[in-house]
């Protein structure tokens, strides 16, 4: 497929070489991270300001071609492919922090800053942002998918510290969600209405978010256990003893094993939880010392507790690439993840339900997740080309999913809906689910706007 001929020139003379129909360019904004197929679009562009996406849009809008926009690229659920074509806006050269108010703790930033150079730029200030998905993601995508990360369970996730936006609509009109006060009654609650829209009702293109402080003090760990049991229980009790870890995270034994011989690590191969805790220096040692004792109750051992920055980096350095070693103990392998997230109390008994449905999992499978609050991840190292091997993935994918809806959990805690997740809506959202599609009907009525993603066919059944 080609663009319009027309609307290819129009363009080009707006954008110039930031205009392209080249087969690389193409191909690289696919959206084939994990276990998706590749879906290039038909052309990508490059604007450098929210008056260029507009002019974008309202051309695209006249000619009847959809636009996806795509961030870094790191999404997991098909959420920047381009499955019926289109014109793929690439927003990483939309890239300046507009404003740092270190006095109201907020910033302003444009959708393609990544969380790491927004952290660079506020080093000096005291400050920084806190979500933190694992890949140096573009805060814009962050926004589009709603996304969280390891320090959730202390600082939420971008739900909680979004502001406000300034989005394009389908008919390239220009609007500010919100003010930067921290709260307001004034009107509709526009800026959560597009917060994990995934680019189907517009494009973010500016982003206001909360800052905080640096914590005067840290102090990370790694403790084992004797099984999946004994470490999701302690997770949950510490949580609900008002402990409060920024950062609580779970390795299985499988993906210690996987980790070990990714990055020559000789960490014990059990069932593992990461811990960090922040504040003051002695409240940080009163919180250690009570989820040390409460974890010892319930069998953990082998606690390595780590100050110093650098070695707290060494501690966490397992999870950070927890992903990538499952999925390197099998060459050509591809990465697919469950991502459900389920109310505290269930937890455990979601992840042996997922131990169980792995006993005779015939590829390498890790589980590993934010425990601190409720969302764990099943990381499968799948063969893309045996589609036999896929739909049983899927089989799995789907049982883990219904007995997170069981415990009143989603299907996806933070990855997004994409195309990956669409056929668990129904069953997740009920009736409400059509009123997501009038919503969709009234912002987009063309369905130019990513289509494809997040709402299923009205047709399709429940499953």
């Amino acid at each position: 497929m080609t663009l319009p001929q027309t609307l290819a020139g129009q363009l080009a003379d707006l954008l110039g070489d930031r205009f392209t129909e080249g087969r690389s360019d193409r191909d690289n904004h696919a959206g084939t991270e994990a276990h998706h197929d590749a879906m290039p679009p038909d052309a990508v562009a490059y604007p450098v300001s929210t008056e260029e996406v507009a002019a974008v849009l309202r051309a695209c809008r006249e000619a009847q071609v959809p636009v996806i926009a795509h961030g870094a690229g790191s999404s997991l659920e098909g959420n920047a492919s381009a499955p019926q074509g289109g014109l793929c806006l690439d927003m990483t050269r939309m890239d300046r922090i507009v404003a740092v108010r270190p006095e109201d703790m907020d910033c302003t930033v444009e959708a393609g800053v990544t969380r790491e150079a927004l952290n660079a730029h506020l080093r000096d200030t005291g400050l920084f942002f806190p979500v933190d998905p694992g890949a140096n993601a573009t805060l814009g995508g962050m926004a589009a998918t709603r996304a969280s990360g390891t320090n959730a369970v202390h600082y939420g996730t971008m739900r909680e510290n979004v502001l406000s936006l300034t989005v394009v609509t389908a008919e390239g009109e220009i609007i500010r969600t919100a003010r930067r006060a921290r709260k307001s009654s004034a009107g509709y609650d526009l800026t959560h209405l597009y917060l994990g829209s995934e680019g189907t009702l517009g494009i973010i293109t500016e982003i206001s978010l909360r800052l905080y402080g640096r914590p005067e003090a840290t102090m990370a760990a790694i403790c084992t256990f004797p099984d999946a049991t004994s470490a999701s229980e302690t997770a949950v009790e510490a949580i609900q003893m008002g402990l409060t870890p920024a950062r609580m995270e779970y390795l299985d034994a499988g993906c210690i094993r996987a980790v070990n011989a990714y990055s020559q690590r000789n960490d014990t191969e059990a069932d593992t939880l990461f811990v960090e805790f922040i504040g003051s220096p002695e409240g940080v040692r009163e919180q250690v010392a009570l989820f040390e004792e409460l974890a010892s109750a319930n069998g953990g051992e082998d606690f390595r507790w780590a100050k110093e920055e650098e070695a707290r980096n060494r501690l966490w350095r397992a999870r950070h690439t927890a992903y990538t070693a499952t999925v390197a103990q099998r060459p050509g392998a591809r990465g697919w993840a469950t991502d459900v997230c389920v109310p505290l109390s269930a937890l455990p008994a979601c992840i042996d339900h997922a131990k169980t449905l792995l006993a005779d999992c015939p590829v390498p499978a890790s589980i590993m997740g934010h425990v601190g609050d409720g969302n764990f991840h099943v990381v499968f190292a799948m063969d893309p080309d045996a589609p036999d091997e896929r739909a049983l993935l899927a089989k799995l994918n789907a049982k883990m999913v219904a007995e997170a809806l069981s415990h009143e959990g989603t299907c996806t805690g933070e990855h997004g809906v994409g195309i990956g997740k669409q056929k668990y809506m129904a069953d997740e959202h009920g009736p409400a689910l059509d009123i997501m599609r009038r919503v969709k009907a009234a912002l987009d009525p063309d369905n130019l706007m990513n289509p494809g993603k997040v709402l299923p066919p009205a047709q399709e059944a429940r499953t």
